[in-house]
């Protein structure tokens, strides 16, 4: 089956398209593009892979599914196009790294720059129907990222995964954590932060620190 992402990509997971329930996936998700207004646009759907390839991977950030508003979502988790308002989640991020960091809010909340120095930014569900948070669910791309987040782990070393949240944190029985550098706190989320369980954690100061120690070149977050 012919997927639209980097080649890099294609070499590790060329099982995993050929697989019957990643047919099965494509085949719901054509239908779903062809009847009903879905998001991101069809030729984002894979960004993430694009902007970082699997050899470039530096540190994973895992969220769930993509923004159902128009225009928001561009393919990468917690990243919205040029020109669009800062979901709460998104603005709770640079808070944090504002911080942390010192570095004041950025202009845009395109993340494509964090992804193109390697910051895989990967939904566990790669699409969504308009104004339907989770209409995407359970059809396979949980599946198909799981399988993506074990390829990194088995196959990449000193890798920095950022787990915000208890459902980024399931993913953590697929990483080795002997190999890889694994951080977790709260969601960004206003629900989550504002109880305590996001600012303050320092992922950003304490990603960067690990990948000088690795001789690996830190972040502009």
């Amino acid at each position: 089956m012919d997927v639209k992402m980097h080649d890099s990509w294609k070499f590790v997971l060329n099982e995993e398209f050929e697989k019957p329930y990643f047919k099965e996936l494509i085949d719901f998700v054509k239908t779903e593009y062809t009847t009903k207004v879905c998001y991101p646009k069809g030729s984002q759907i894979f960004s993430a892979f694009d902007h970082c390839h699997f050899d470039q991977v530096k540190v994973v950030i895992i969220g769930q599914d993509p923004y159902h508003g128009p225009n928001q979502a561009n393919g990468l988790c917690f990243s919205v196009n040029d020109g669009i308002p800062f979901p709460p989640s998104l603005y709770n991020i640079f808070r944090e790294i504002e911080t942390d960091l010192g570095k004041p809010l950025p202009k845009t909340g395109n993340l494509e720059r964090w992804a193109d120095q390697g910051v895989f930014l990967l939904n566990a569900t790669l699409t969504v129907r308009q104004s339907e948070a989770g209409s995407h669910q359970g059809k396979g791309w949980e599946k198909f990222t799981d399988a993506v987040i074990k390829k990194i782990s088995d196959e990449s070393e000193k890798v920095v995964f950022l787990l915000w949240g208890g459902f980024a944190q399931k993913k953590a029985a697929l990483i080795d954590a002997k190999k890889h550098h694994v951080l977790k706190s709260g969601h960004p989320s206003p629900l989550s932060a504002n109880r305590g369980f996001w600012f303050g954690n320092k992922h950003f100061s304490q990603t960067n620190k690990y990948l000088r120690e690795q001789k690996m070149t830190e972040i502009n977050w």
